[in-house]
Parts: C-alpha cells; sequence; structure tokens
C-alpha cells in the first residue's frame, strides 16, 4: 500500500487529506442528522399535552428547547406565542432557519471535497502522462521501464481520486436529502403547534360570545 502511494506522486497527500476529512465529516453528519435526534416521536403529543394542561413554565420550555432542533422551534413558537400569530410564525421560521443552518453544516465542505478530489487525480494523470512524454524524448521508447513511473503515477492518482469522490458525492448527496426530508417534517410539527395554540385560543374566545347570546 505504502509503495502504491509513493508511486502515486506528491498529489497523493492532498488526496488521502481530503479522504481523512470526508471520512471525519460523513462520520459526524450521520451521528447528528439521525431522525431520532432531529425530529423525536412523539414530541409535539408531549407539547400539545402541556399546552392543553397548562403545564407550561420557562423551566420546561428551556428544557424542550434544549432537547433536540425541533424542541428549538417548537420552544420558539411556544416563546412567542401570546404576540399574535404572525409574530409566532415569524418567531418560528427564523428559530428553523437557524437549525437547518446547523443541520447542513460541513455539507458545502463534503460537496468540494467530492468536486476537487477526481480533479486532483485528473491533474496527476496529466503530470504522469508529461513525465512519460519526457522519458520518450529523453530516452525513446525502446526501455519500457523508463515509462513505467509516469503511467504508473497518473494511474495511480487517478484511481485515488475517483475512489475518493465517488462516495464522497453519493454521501454529500444523501445527507442533502435526509436534510430536505428533515426539514420538511420540522415544518409540519410547527404547522401542527400553531393550529393547536390558535385553535384553543380561538375556542376559548368563541365559547364566553356564545354564552353571553345565550344569556
Amino acid at each position: 500500500m505504502f509503495e502504491l502511494f509513493k508511486s502515486g506522486g506528491l498529489l497523493m497527500w492532498p488526496i488521502v487529506a481530503c479522504s481523512v476529512i470526508a471520512a471525519a465529516i460523513i462520520c459526524e453528519r450521520l451521528w447528528t442528522l439521525n431522525r431520532r435526534a432531529v425530529t423525536p416521536q412523539r414530541l409535539m403529543e408531549q407539547v400539545q399535552k402541556m399546552i392543553e394542561l397548562r403545564d407550561i413554565d420557562p423551566v420546561k420550555v428551556k428544557v424542550l428547547r434544549e432537547s433536540s432542533p425541533l424542541g428549538r422551534i417548537l420552544a420558539a413558537g411556544i416563546v412567542n406565542s401570546h404576540h399574535g400569530r404572525e409574530i409566532m410564525k415569524d418567531a418560528i421560521e427564523e428559530s428553523g432557519r437557524h437549525v437547518v443552518h446547523e443541520l447542513e453544516r460541513y455539507l458545502n465542505s463534503l460537496g468540494t471535497i467530492a468536486a476537487i478530489t477526481p480533479l486532483l487525480g485528473l491533474l496527476g494523470t496529466v503530470i504522469g502522462m508529461i513525465k512519460v512524454f519526457a522519458a520518450i524524448t529523453a530516452f525513446g521508447v525502446g526501455d519500457p521501464t523508463v515509462l513505467a513511473g509516469g503511467i504508473s503515477e497518473a494511474l495511480i492518482t487517478t484511481a485515488a481520486g475517483l475512489a475518493v469522490g465517488i462516495p464522497t458525492l453519493m454521501f454529500y448527496r444523501y445527507f442533502r436529502g435526509r436534510v430536505n426530508a428533515l426539514t420538511v417534517d420540522m415544518e409540519q410539527e410547527a404547522i401542527r403547534l400553531v393550529e393547536v395554540l390558535y385553535g384553543q385560543r380561538e375556542q376559548m374566545v368563541t365559547q364566553p360570545n356564545v354564552l353571553h347570546r345565550a344569556s
């Protein structure tokens, strides 16, 4: 393996560095973008029960905010619910933008690595072929061993660049899709929160009016 690395030339160093960074990002995002951690099941049901029982206080809101990204969005809506429907929706959207930005952390770096590693391999191919033609100019084509070094460098760097770039691109696309799916889930839960809060308020406002008319 080390001999192959040496045969690939200097461009193997940035390719290996990209592979290490990509592996670290992939492992971190696999852990962070876990659906159970981002949008825990039954979290909205628990919040709805708290609202129905009027069992909401600053401590529970803080716990909700720190529990998960979805909890952070729901907490922003609850805190601003008394300012009106539009203010509450604005607070949810602002919090949602911050949460999505955190979910997309490092994905641009992963996409960059997926794009540049095949180019680094291509650059290694060009350098290897330049060495081949330089050897042909200097020694002719009689001795194949003279050409072996340049051809070997060209093939190894190309293979290394593709070996890093292809799986990195696959994971980049996968994480993009997961972020989009999680974003849709959080939007649906936020809409449910607005309906629960303002649906209850409308009932509370309507019931006294009905009683007043009946009297």
